[in-house]
This record gives C-alpha cells, structure tokens and sequence, in this order.
C-alpha cells in the first residue's frame, strides 16, 4: 500500500477554512480542477466531474464538524489505484488566529504502476489543490 500526505498553511482562521472547504460537496468553491460536484444518497456520495468530462465517484467515510476533517473512499475513478482512501483535516496553528493548517493525505493500492508513480500522482493532485485552496482564501 502506498501513501502521500501535503500539508499547507493557509491565510484564515481554521473555522474559516473548515466553512469553505468542510461540506462533502464543497470542492467546486475551492478546486478549480473540480467544476462540477453533484450530491447523492443524501450527500453520502459525491460525483465528481473534472473540465474534461472524467468522473470520479467518492463515499463519505467519516466526518467531525468538531474536529474538522472528513476522510472518504474512491469507488470509481480514471487512477490507476484501488482501496483508495483519503483524509481532508484543518488544523490551528498554536498562538495564531488567522492562519490554518491544512492537510491532504491518503493511502491507496496501485494498479498496474509502482507505488513511486501513485505516490507522486495524489501528491501532486493533493499539493495542487492546497495552492489552490490558499489562492481562494487569499482574495
């Protein structure tokens, strides 16, 4: 099993952050790779739809609105992985009020390419969408 994990500081409040980023079907106000989010199963189930038509279908595993994270399954995906399953989490940062610690990681199986490849593929996708999610705190 392979795995990755990107962390970020970003510029507002970790309440902030988790308002923007929290809902399971949130991705479309942050991710600009994510255009299209569509809720199922009483948003148990989000489908995923990039600009160029790929879609990826994901399972809400678990949620804290205390704690701020959600961890979630990919069941249908054009990456070549299987047993995906990763974590979105806020974090404060000690002493500070407005600024948050972001982390993005995940464990998955490949398929058919080298845990090297898996592991550099959702790091890019991960640290991508922190940059991403920074831009969109900072207007």
């Amino acid at each position: 099993m392979a795995s990755t994990s990107v962390s970020r500081i970003v510029p507002a409040s970790p309440q902030r952050v988790w308002s923007l980023i929290g809902g399971f079907d949130a991705l479309p106000d942050w991710l600009p790779y994510i255009p299209v989010s569509t809720a199922l199963e009483g948003g148990r189930i989000r489908r995923l739809t990039d600009p160029d038509g790929a879609v990826i279908v994901e399972r809400l595993l678990a949620f804290s609105e205390a704690e701020r994270h959600y961890s979630y399954a990919i069941l249908e995906a054009p990456f070549p992985v299987t047993g995906y399953v990763a974590t979105l989490r806020v974090h404060p940062v000690a002493g500070r009020d407005d600024v948050a610690e972001v982390q993005w990681s995940g464990r998955f199986t490949p398929d058919g390419v080298t845990d090297a490849e898996v592991e550099e593929l959702f790091t890019g996708i991960y640290r991508d969408g922190l940059d991403a999610l920074h831009q969109a705190l900072s207007v």
